[in-house]
This record gives structure tokens, C-alpha cells and sequence, in this order.
């Protein structure tokens, strides 16, 4: 394995650094590529600062076709793993021209960068998709590959063209290029934007007495199906080790609530959560002392939400021999644990 180049777009983001170490385990050389205000000092690369030294950076932006293709000239890759992304759907629904530029014509530009370098024949293309894309099919079954896209959202409308794009590059072009269809996955790395690390640091800092008021939820019925972001980077890289390519859900076939993280995260620090009232006046309640420790806030919500997700990923186990090895109660307690490390850190200061 010695001597394959990769190159990460989104390296510094939790899915990137987790792929960054395991590549460079495999003995990978691994490039990756920063904007241009992130900086170069391992400090400022937060997930990555680790395997900073272990890693060749590029100053760029997927939205630079000409940035892209120089790079690409340049290392010669083998593999290309394009996570980069604006992937905050609360947030593509406020921004949707940049979370359209980001996630479409950034894939488009990496699709043409491969063509423009003539490495159709050398270079193999993983582009993340998401579950996103199935909307509200199937509120209750399992979503597999053969199931109809149905996007609510500009960033899962957003990743469907892009999936759309690599499948038509793959067709008219002959591109080894690959859709990951990647259910919930989430890790300590995950960012404070979304709903569970959120969870995770509002838990830890009850326990370190640190907490300034409850933790705001939209909705606790919302169900998604979550695993760890270092099993499905695994699932990313097993992707482009087939002499084939073929689209490929990732996900645990677990479906959980919001309200079932949050008790588990509770439980996690011997805390058992009660529930009480209902609709916006829902609250969870420590069931020793009566403190408040979740409220509804409606105003955290989506314009139009995605009520279950749940994936089957029978192909995924079947071809590539990949299935899930952490489970939700070990990322639950991983999340928590690591977030009460960093905020009694951050007490102490």
C-alpha cells in the first residue's frame, strides 16, 4: 500500500481527519486541501493537528477549478476523497446559493479537474453523499439504494445533483467515481452546530457544574440512524478498493431518537432523565432532583423536517465486507466523556 497518493477535500472536518489518519496508517501519502484563511500551523487545523506534520497542504477552495487542477497536476493521485462541504441543513435553507456553489459546482469542479489532468484512467473519485436525499420516504422502513430521492432541503437537493453529476461523469466519461451514501455518523469531532454534540456538551458541562441553562432542542421525536464517523471512513476507503464502481449506502440499520440520545447521554454520568408535559412545553427533568435539563425551542427547527431515517446497507456487507463496530451506546459515551475532558480544560484556564 506504500507510495498511493490521496488527496481529501474537507480535511480538517471530523470525516476528513478520521480518513486522513487511517489513510496515513495504511501508509498513504495524504494531501489535503484548506482554505485559505484556515492557516498552516498545526494548532489552528484543530482535527488534524495530530497528523499535521504527516500531511502535505494545499491552500485552495473547491469553488477554483484552476486551484484544483494545478494541485492535481502536481501530486497525481491515485484516490480522491471529496468531502468538502457546506453540510448544516438548518442552514443551507438561509444560504442555499453558497450551500448550491459549495456542494454542486464544487463536485462539478473536481469531476472536470480529473478530466482537464487526463487521470480517468489513474485516479479514483469518492464523493460524499448523504441519507438527506430520501427525505421522507420511508418514515418507518429502511432505505436502500433502489429507494426514491425525495430532498427537503436545499443542502440535500444540493448533494443530489452532485450525486447526479459523479453518476453521469461515471457513464459519459468512464470515471471510477463513487456516491458514499452516509447515514447520521458522528464522533468528539463532530462540530457544535449539530444536534449532538450539542447534547454531548450541554451533559457535560451539567456534570462539571459549568451549565448556564438547559439544553434547547427543536423536537426530541426526530429519528435518524447513527454511527461512528471512524467506521463509516472505513466504509469510504473499502469504496474505492473495488475493481468496479457502484454507489453504496453506509449505515447502522438502527433507528433512535433524539429524545433516546439524550437520555443516554444523561445516563452516561448516572443521570436518569423523566419527561414531562408534551408538545412545546415537553421538558426532561433529572428524576433525583428535579433540575430542568432539556426545553423545546421551536424556533431551532427546520422550515421542512425529515421525520426517520433509517438505512439498510446489505449491498455495503455483501461487496465490500464493511459493517459497523461501534455502538450507539460506546459514541454516546465517547462523545460525552470527550466533551467533559475539553470543557474541564477550559474551567481550569
Amino acid at each position: 500500500m506504500s507510495g498511493r497518493v490521496a488527496f481529501v477535500t474537507g480535511i480538517t472536518g471530523q470525516d476528513g481527519s478520521y480518513l486522513a489518519e487511517h489513510l496515513l496508517g495504511l501508509g498513504y501519502s495524504v494531501h489535503g486541501l484548506v482554505r485559505a484563511n484556515s492557516g498552516t500551523h498545526g494548532s489552528s487545523l484543530g482535527n488534524i493537528k495530530d497528523v499535521f506534520h504527516r500531511l502535505t497542504l494545499h491552500k485552495g477552495d473547491v469553488l477554483d477549478v484552476n486551484c484544483l487542477i494545478g494541485i492535481l497536476k502536481e501530486i497525481q493521485p491515485e484516490e480522491i476523497y471529496h468531502l468538502a462541504a457546506q453540510s448544516h441543513v438548518t442552514t443551507s435553507f438561509r444560504i442555499p446559493d453558497y450551500t448550491f456553489q459549495v456542494n454542486t459546482v464544487g463536485c462539478l469542479n473536481i469531476l472536470q479537474a480529473i478530466l482537464h489532468c487526463d487521470l480517468t484512467d489513474k485516479t479514483k473519485l469518492y464523493n460524499a453523499a448523504t441519507s438527506e436525499l430520501y427525505g421522507g420516504v420511508a418514515e418507518a422502513g429502511f432505505l436502500s439504494e433502489r429507494s426514491p430521492f425525495r430532498p427537503r432541503s436545499p443542502y440535500a437537493v444540493s448533494k443530489l445533483s452532485a450525486l447526479w453529476l459523479v453518476r453521469n461523469y461515471r457513464a459519459a466519461h468512464g470515471i471510477f467515481a463513487v456516491n458514499g451514501i452516509l447515514f447520521n455518523h458522528e464522533s468528539p469531532r463532530r462540530n457544535i452546530r449539530f444536534v449532538t454534540t450539542r447534547i454531548a456538551r450541554g451533559v457535560a458541562r451539567y456534570y462539571l457544574g459549568l451549565r448556564e441553562q438547559p439544553i434547547k432542542l427543536a423536537s426530541v421525536d426526530v429519528r435518524r440512524d447513527w454511527g461512528h464517523a471512524r467506521d463509516y471512513v472505513y466504509g469510504m476507503w473499502l469504496m474505492l478498493q473495488q475493481s468496479t464502481p457502484e454507489d453504496m449506502i453506509l449505515a447502522s440499520g438502527e433507528s433512535r431518537s433524539i429524545r433516546e440520545f439524550v437520555e443516554e447521554a444523561f445516563q452516561s454520568i448516572r443521570v436518569r432523565v423523566v419527561w414531562q408535559g408534551a408538545d412545546a412545553d415537553l421538558r426532561a427533568v433529572n428524576a433525583e432532583n428535579g433540575d430542568t435539563l432539556v426545553e423545546i425551542d421551536s424556533s431551532l427547527g427546520r422550515p421542512v423536517e425529515v421525520e426517520c431515517l433509517r438505512g439498510d446497507s446489505s449491498l455495503a456487507r455483501t461487496k465490500i465486507g464493511w459493517k459497523p463496530q461501534i455502538t450507539f451506546k460506546e459514541l454516546v459515551r465517547e462523545m460525552v466523556g470527550s466533551e467533559i475532558r475539553q470543557n474541564n480544560t477550559c474551567s481550569i484556564l
